[in-house]
């Protein structure tokens, strides 16, 4: 970690690739691995994160995570013994995160996957396509949408209600609707694959709750320690949270993904909304937000304000999405600091991008949010994205690409620490 005496002048750029926070010392868990969540940072990262806490003398009791996700942290603070709590604005994100961090008999699964199987095989499957949202109606055939409702109710007539083991067989749902659908395969944006032949949904589903059980039981001896993750809005000022030593967090990259249109389906199957349009609200980088602009931008700070005042020349309404991505973290990061014991630390882990070939320095914008909220002793280090997890470009239609003639997005990011 190299120290940050001033965040204007500081060089970013010059910061070494610390091997230490760069590969693993064993393979992933496949818990990671149960459902698709996009840009879910390595598991590995929390883990050197608190070896890293406890190396620097950190009384290490509670981890908290702002932007929990899919719950990498919220697993790997079970598997290491520590209290945990995270929350998310995001509800699929949550339902993943309490699938993850949860213990199950395995026997006990088995036997409600047995029961669920058995019913699909033996009974009728009813048309009740007509009563469908026609948001899913434009995702997916009669056919296919049947069966998926009958696997449904299927799930909820056989699992005890409200249940983890009623969440785990929701979330191997989940997993498998987007494969069930016309929707394109790896796509970042909501778009049909008009050659795509939709994999028949009661073989996904046995595929994907095989895979789940091979993650659980591959797990360790899992300890105690309590978890806690919350459906809910960081920056609500109406809801109070748990203090926390420690927290570790990897904030949504600003011009990023709209997580509520990339999990409109699992919404909107699984209940929690009639619209998932509704879901962009108060969601941070959203191009949604509406918002005061010409009065609210005066209160960005100095790195924020550059990059909002280059990105007006070109575009005002990306102009207007940075700023509110940067007002936000700017709360969030305050928020942060009164959140954290004595003593405690935070680890955010962020990298930077470009849009239209403006520099979008998140890295300079949180470490200035840091300096002001209180932060002392704010470090850095860099680590470079293993190009197994995320290749550095995209296509024309979004996806993913080694092709150095695709738009680049990032290729590394940053870790910067500081102490309360």
């Amino acid at each position: 970690m190299i120290t940050i005496k001033d965040a204007q002048t500081f060089n970013f750029e010059a910061v070494p690739i610390e091997p230490y926070w760069n590969s693993p010392d064993e393979n992933e868990l496949k818990i990671h691995q149960i459902h698709a969540y996009p840009a879910k940072f390595p598991a590995f990262v929390t883990t050197k994160a608190i070896t890293y806490g406890k190396e620097i003398g950190l009384s290490l009791n509670t981890i908290a995570d702002i932007f929990c996700g899919c719950g990498t942290t919220a697993f790997e603070a079970k598997r290491n013994n520590i209290n945990y709590w995270g929350c998310d604005i995001n509800p699929v994100a949550t339902m993943i995160a309490r699938t993850k961090s949860k213990k199950y008999q395995l026997a006990r699964l088995l036997k409600y996957f047995e029961v669920i199987t058995s019913k699909y095989k033996i009974n009728r499957i009813h048309d009740v396509y007509g009563n469908a949202c026609e948001r899913l109606k434009y995702w997916y055939s009669k056919n296919q949408y049947n069966k998926l409702y009958y696997l449904k109710s299927l799930i909820m007539d056989n699992t005890p209600q409200n249940s983890d083991y009623q969440f785990f067989f929701l979330c191997a749902f989940s997993n498998i609707l987007k494969g069930s659908s016309r929707w394109l395969t790896k796509s970042i944006k909501p778009q049909i694959d008009p050659n795509k032949k939709p994999i028949d949904a009661y073989i996904l589903l046995k595929k994907q709750c095989n895979k789940m059980f091979k993650a659980i039981e591959k797990l360790p001896s899992l300890g105690y320690s309590e978890s806690q993750i919350f459906t809910e809005n960081f920056l609500d000022n109406s809801k109070s949270f748990p203090k926390a030593d420690m927290i570790i967090t990897s904030p949504p990259y600003v011009i990023s993904y709209e997580y509520a249109d990339l999990h409109q389906l699992s919404s909107l199957w699984l209940g929690y909304t009639d619209d998932y349009r509704e879901l962009r609200e108060n969601t941070i980088g959203s191009l949604h937000h509406v918002y005061n602009f010409d009065k609210e931008k005066s209160s960005l700070n100095i790195t924020g304000n550059k990059v909002v005042q280059q990105l007006l020349i070109r575009e005002k309404s990306k102009a207007r999405s940075v700023a509110k991505y940067f007002l936000d973290m700017q709360s969030a990061i305050k928020k942060t600091f009164t959140i954290l014991n004595k003593k405690g630390i935070a680890l955010f882990i962020i990298g930077n991008t470009e849009y239209k070939d403006v520099k979008i320095d998140n890295v300079r914008h949180l470490a200035e949010s840091m300096f002001h909220a209180g932060y002392k002793e704010i470090s850095v280090t860099k680590r470079k994205i293993s190009q197994k997890i995320l290749t550095p470009y995209r296509d024309k239609k979004g996806k993913f690409t080694t092709d150095s003639n695709g738009r680049k997005v990032y290729n590394e990011e940053y870790i910067l620490c500081g102490r309360k």
